[in-house]
């Protein structure tokens, strides 16, 4: 058995917040010039929206 078996069914709310984040940041950074701004802030959101998903859904 791989010591690797649930860990796609633990983190996916959590990838799925980054992949929405750094696509939110990407297109506002694109929006007004400062990418590194807005994709660090949708990196940084999209994964604390991911975790607080993440901790909901196993209540």
């Amino acid at each position: 058995m791989s010591k690797w078996k649930n860990s796609k069914n633990e983190n996916t709310p959590i990838a799925l917040g980054l992949c929405f984040g750094v696509a939110l940041g990407s297109a506002i950074g694109a929006i007004t010039g400062d990418m590194s701004v807005w994709i660090s802030l949708g990196i940084a959101l999209g994964s604390a929206f991911g975790a607080a998903f993440k901790h909901n859904k196993s209540k």
